[in-house]
């Protein structure tokens, strides 16, 4: 077979410190943008966009390495989101370079490179791994036999940890398998011996399902979970292992039960009436989607906002003071919140929340949940990172889909496609170039999570779970575990994939629902990612884009790796000679990296993933 173009011969540039130097600019500040050609000199400009109006000036010649000539250009940080990209010129024409690629025609502002004032995530998430835990179903500390004991709530349907939950139907919020946060704390070691360092909880707030995010009240933890003290005494064990804690907060709706909209019902006169949409027809308010359990917050009342978001003694504020101390909150639902018809309060709430974080803890974290496009709402100060769905999870899931899957397409009503990695990588640059690489390099990356089918179930084998997972944890951003995916857990949609992990066989080393060897995998790869600063905080240069290949390169100022994935058998490639020059060390997948004077050779094995340090 013939060997499979690389993209190495492309200029590139990315927000990386090998292209913009570290840091958040200020308004005012001229910042150098350096810009990579390979091949011939070329003369090159950088077109930015001030006030709205687009201006050109030229790049200098920086240095010369080989063949490979670097360009240096000043940005003025004129406003607070400033846009820019390159035009190289060529024989003939021009290229403009901006973050999807080279392009020989002229193209839109969407995907410019972009400077931001905006301060980024706290830097501790560059090294940050994320597991993400659904209370109910993790661990329960008074064992794990038959179902849990009583007294439940009326809403419950007690259910042995061991029955597979409902895939849907009425019931599958309420069976409770009894899960609790003593139990979360008993298997802190498992976490640790994974290797990662950050644990997500999904709501701890009582509500009337298994799931929480119909809360009751925001001012105590559920005692179904163990209460206040026991999130305390989770927090503390966490410190003395060095791990970090984010909890879940929805601010868009709460639950109907909730004692806020108690009052709001009970007394139209009350403060809390105007913290809520209400509506003339059926049942009187607005709810989530139509949900009446779910009643939607309105967002210009100033007093639900010294409540939930605003000020030293706000929801938001409360938890992440000690004896809890939260390093961050994921918000839920965070694209509807504050938007109802005319209503778009978005980037004020989120910057309201950002603030009132960064006055109790300038170090926590916060990360909104949109299945889409998010990129507009990244770029206006609020949250400082997105569950990356769309740039990531669905790409992925296309790339590696198990053929002949008949699994939906997370909430679309057509299974899910199975595309080359042509499709996947235009998705995955098209998405990330709408946001500054600062927002890009602390995305939450997921393969899955407890609102989606489980990626064992997607992808069908251990073998492109292995290049899933490689992937996740090789590419910019920070990489989200659910728990369970370490162990192969299956699941065909979101209800179904929230099962009870399966301690006997996991303490056992294996059995049906715990793949010892997909453990393995995800403990290697991230020892991997920690042994790297490249994997953790470098750019990311496309080289290889095959239909069923890809490699990339992930660069900082003192390192260089080469990651190349396959999902199956192809036809390798060869990459240019000087990129291995002083030889390759093997990382991950235990191949060696053949270097020879025609170039370096990338093997045509498939399923399966390659990390290489080059020297």
């Amino acid at each position: 077979m013939t060997p499979a173009p690389h993209l190495l011969d492309q200029p590139h540039h990315d927000g990386s410190e090998v292209y913009v130097p570290p840091g958040t600019p200020r308004l005012g500040d001229v910042v150098p943008v350096r810009l990579r050609v390979p091949g011939a000199r070329r003369e090159v400009w950088v077109r930015t966009v001030r006030d709205g109006e687009p201006m050109i000036a030229p790049a200098r010649p920086d240095r010369s390495v080989g063949e490979e000539h670097w360009y240096v250009a000043e940005v003025d940080v004129h406003n607070p989101v400033t846009g820019y990209r390159f035009l190289v010129a060529e024989p003939g024409g021009y290229r403009w370079l901006n973050g999807r690629g080279a392009h020989a025609r002229d193209v839109p502002d969407a995907a410019d490179f972009r400077l931001s004032v905006h301060e980024p995530a706290p830097a501790w998430t560059a090294s940050s791994v994320v597991y993400q835990v659904f209370p109910d179903r993790f661990a329960r500390s008074c064992g794990h036999d038959g179902p849990p004991p009583g007294p439940l709530p009326e809403w419950a349907l007690p259910t042995a940890w061991d029955e597979v939950p409902g895939a849907r139907g009425r019931g599958v919020g309420s069976q409770l398998y009894g899960g609790d946060l003593p139990g979360v704390e008993s298997r802190l070691d498992h976490l640790e011996r994974l290797g990662v360092d950050t644990l997500y909880l999904t709501p701890f707030f009582p509500g009337r399902s298994n799931h929480r995010y119909d809360a009751r009240t925001f001012d105590h933890v559920d005692p179904l979970l163990g209460g206040d003290e026991a999130l305390a005494s989770l927090r503390a064990a966490l410190r003395s292992r060095r791990m970090r804690l984010v909890g879940d907060l929805t601010t868009n709706h709460t639950g109907v039960a909730h004692e806020w909209f108690d009052r709001a019902r009970t007394d139209v006169g009350t403060a809390e009436s105007s913290f809520y949409h209400w509506d003339d027809g059926e049942p009187g308010y607005v709810g989530w989607l139509g949900h009446a359990s779910l009643p939607k917050l309105d967002h210009r009342s100033p007093e639900l906002a010294r409540r939930l978001v605003e000020g030293p003694g706000s929801v938001v504020a409360r938890w992440l003071a000690e004896p809890y101390a939260l390093d961050g909150w994921r918000i839920d639902v965070a694209n509807m919140t504050g938007r109802y018809g005319a209503v778009d309060l978005t980037h004020a709430v989120a910057r309201t929340i950002r603030e009132t974080m960064r006055a109790v803890n300038p170090e926590a974290v916060l990360v909104s949940e949109h299945f889409h496009d998010a990129g507009a709402d990244l770029v206006a100060g609020g949250w400082h990172a997105n569950m990356n769905y769309s740039g990531f999870t669905r790409p992925v899931w296309t790339w590696l889909v198990e053929p002949g899957s008949t699994l939906p397409f997370l909430g679309m009503p057509v299974p899910v496609p199975r595309r080359g990695a042509g499709a996947a990588v235009a998705t995955m640059r098209e998405f990330d170039s709408a946001v500054p690489w600062s927002v890009t390099a602390r995305q939450w990356n997921m393969l899955g999570s407890h609102d989606t089918a489980r990626i064992r179930s997607v992808l069908g084998s251990r073998e492109r779970a292995e290049v899933a997972a490689a992937l996740l944890l090789t590419y910019p951003g920070t990489p989200v575990i659910f728990a369970g995916d370490e162990g192969g857990m299956t699941g065909v949609n979101g209800e179904h994939a929230r099962r009870t992990m399966p301690w006997a066989q996991v303490d056992a080393g294996g059995g049906p629902d715990w793949d010892a060897a997909t453990f393995e995998i995800y403990r290697s790869l991230l020892a991997v990612r920690r042994s790297s600063r490249a994997l953790r905080e470098g750019g990311l240069r496309w080289a290889v884009v095959d239909d069923d290949a890809v490699a990339y390169l992930r660069e900082t100022s003192d390192e260089r790796v080469l990651v190349l994935l396959a999902r199956a058998p192809w036809s390798g490639a060869r990459l240019p000679a000087s990129l291995a020059a002083d030889g390759a060390e093997n990382l991950y997948g235990g191949a060696p990296l053949l270097v020879g004077p025609g170039g370096v050779e990338l093997p045509g094995d498939g399923p399966g993933a390659q990390v290489w340090r080059l020297g």
